[in-house]
C-alpha cells in the first residue's frame, strides 16, 4: 500500500506559500505519514495478550487513585474506545469537548446525557490507564500506541466474539451503532 501525503493549503499549518518553506513543509508531510503508518499498523495487529486485556477489565489503583475497569460488553465503553480509533483523533488528539460529541453520535443510547464532568471521569480513566497522556499546557490528549493497541483489541474482539454469538442466538443482528458498516 502506498501513502501520499499531499498539502493543498500550507495556511492550515501556518506556513507560508513561498519555496524556503518547502523543507518545513515536507517535515509536517513526513510527520503526518509516520502517524499515520503507525495508526495503519497497529490497527491490523492489535494482540495485547491476556494479562493486559485482563488488567483492562478489573479496577486497579494507579498512583494511589482508583480506576475502574473497562466492563468488556459494555456499550459506553465500547463506543468510547471506538472513539480512539478515530483518523482525526490520532493525527490531532481529542479535546473533552470532540471527544463527547462523538461518543453521544456512537452510542446507542438515545437517552445518554454525557456532561462535561462524565466526560471528564472517562478522560481521567483513559489517561490513569495509560491510553491517552495529556499535552503540556494544554486540554488536548494524544493517543498512546497502548492505548490503540488496546481500543482495537477491545473492539475487535467485541464485534467477532460477542455479537455473532448474540445474532446467532436471537436470529437478528445487535452490533452497536460504533461498528455497523
Amino acid at each position: 500500500m502506498r501513502t501520499e501525503t499531499t498539502i493543498n493549503n500550507t495556511r492550515d499549518f501556518y506556513v507560508g506559500r513561498r519555496l524556503h518553506n518547502l523543507p518545513k513543509l515536507r517535515e509536517i508531510g513526513f510527520a503526518a505519514n509516520r502517524r499515520l503508518l503507525e495508526v495503519e499498523r497497529l490497527r491490523y495487529d492489535p494482540m495485547i495478550g491476556q494479562a493486559e486485556f485482563e488488567g483492562m477489565i478489573r479496577p486497579t489503583r494507579v498512583d494511589g487513585q482508583r480506576v475502574s475497569g473497562f466492563t468488556f460488553g459494555d456499550p459506553l465503553v465500547f463506543a468510547l474506545l471506538s472513539c480512539l480509533l478515530i483518523y482525526r483523533f490520532q493525527l490531532n488528539g481529542l479535546t473533552n469537548r470532540e471527544l463527547r460529541v462523538v461518543l453521544l453520535a456512537l452510542s446507542d443510547d438515545p437517552d445518554l446525557t454525557l456532561t462535561p464532568g462524565r466526560m471528564s471521569y472517562q478522560l481521567r480513566r483513559l489517561r490513569l490507564r495509560g491510553l491517552i497522556v495529556r499535552e503540556a499546557g494544554t486540554q488536548r490528549y494524544r493517543i498512546t500506541e497502548r492505548g490503540l493497541q488496546t481500543a482495537a483489541f477491545y473492539t475487535s474482539s467485541f464485534t467477532k466474539v460477542l455479537y455473532p454469538q448474540a445474532e446467532a442466538c436471537s436470529g437478528k443482528s445487535n452490533v452497536p451503532h460504533a461498528v455497523k458498516t
